[in-house]
């Protein structure tokens, strides 16, 4: 399976921190927000990851990232030349994705919760055997402002709307999708929204008017975070924080990730606790090493 992040749009809800970079460069505590949404990918068992950004952001991911080899990992990177809807970015990743099945995860979206794991691996696995797609719903208090899906009786998914003036739910899809291979095609025939954008929801109705559509609550234990204002970027850094002062756990350690993977070594590791062991994060990865987490043995 293929990964995407979409990381573009013009971030003007959160001016003036983002005159000058991007919202995904934003910090949510101690790393740049862009690891978070990577975390959830590589925690897939993803390797190869296709970034897509604005002209002028895209370097900056460049910089930041690299080519990913130091997460065991292989980025690559592309344009989406003006904000025009969630969808286009399978337009845009036609080549990357090729023959594959395609995972996606915007870049502004958080995502913790133990178990997440289980629920990502039997995503992927669900759309690499050709059954469709799966969305993550979650229960939310201002409906009116996500694509809602509405269910039937028997908890199955019968509708979804996007930003309804009067929702029939409140659960809402979140920034993370796994695709089948037919997702290049549908989204290549899709029609502009009244906005003028190719909506993400209107992929997932295809796939739910087909009976291939899989809706995943994520409900008690779970946490998601969409960090597109002030409120919430505030809100996102205390959560990760009190996780992780509490948990002594790291959220979206990459190089933690990696090294648990298999996909790098323990030396691979302490050259990066050699550049950050003046700060907090750099201890934590020689905690890792030093097998102090009981999970990180077994």
């Amino acid at each position: 399976m293929k990964g995407i992040i979409l990381a573009g749009g013009s971030g003007t809800r959160l001016y003036p921190l983002t005159m000058v970079t991007s919202k995904q460069l934003l910090p949510i505590y101690d790393k740049p927000m862009i690891y978070y949404p990577l975390s959830v990918l590589m925690n897939a068992g993803i390797r190869d990851i296709l970034i897509i950004s604005t002209p002028q952001d895209t370097p900056r991911f460049k910089e930041l990232l690299g080519d990913g080899h130091q997460y065991g990992v292989n980025l690559t990177y592309a344009v989406q030349p003006s904000p025009d809807g969630l969808a286009q970015a399978f337009v845009i990743g036609k080549d990357f994705i090729g023959n594959d099945s395609v995972a996606m995860v915007l870049g502004d979206n958080i995502f913790a919760g133990h178990g997440l794991k289980k629920r990502l691996k039997a995503a992927v696995e669900n759309a690499e055997s050709g059954k469709g797609a799966t969305v993550f719903g979650y229960y939310v208090d201002d409906p009116e402002r996500f694509g809602i899906v509405e269910f039937d009786a028997n908890g199955k998914a019968i509708s979804i709307e996007e930003k309804p003036e009067k929702p029939k739910s409140n659960y809402c899809v979140t920034g993370l999708y796994f695709y089948d291979n037919r997702v290049v095609d549908y989204a290549k025939d899709l029609k502009p929204s009244a906005r003028g954008e190719l909506e993400i929801t209107d992929l997932n109705r295809i796939y739910l008017e087909n009976g291939d559509l899989n809706v995943e609550l994520l409900g008690q234990g779970f946490t998601w975070l969409d960090t597109g204002t002030h409120e919430s970027l505030v809100e996102a850094t205390n959560f990760v924080k009190t996780v992780e002062t509490h948990q002594h756990r790291k959220i979206a350690c990459l190089e933690e990730i990696a090294y648990l993977n298999g996909w790098i070594t323990k030396d691979d590791v302490l050259k990066v606790y050699e550049v950050l062991k003046k700060n907090q994060y750099g201890q934590y990865l020689k905690d890792v090493l030093d097998g102090k987490f009981l999970d990180v043995l077994h």
